[in-house]
């Protein structure tokens, strides 16, 4: 499912701050930081191009 950042920016911070996209990248770039193994290349969370973000929550292998 994408999410649009203009839905992301009007959860989080109101629908007066739709405009403030610069504030959402820079927690989107937190968030990488501490979810992401290389966040300059995401897994989880995902850029979409001119719309939004997705959340990728893949099943990964795991060694027994």
């Amino acid at each position: 499912m994408i999410v649009t950042q203009e839905q992301l920016i009007s959860e989080v911070w109101g629908p007066d701050r739709v405009g403030d996209t610069r504030g959402l990248r820079s927690y989107i770039k937190q968030l990488r930081q501490k979810l992401e193994v290389d966040p300059r290349q995401p897994k989880f969370l995902v850029t979409e191009v001119g719309v939004g973000y997705r959340l990728n929550v893949e099943e990964t292998e795991t060694d027994p």
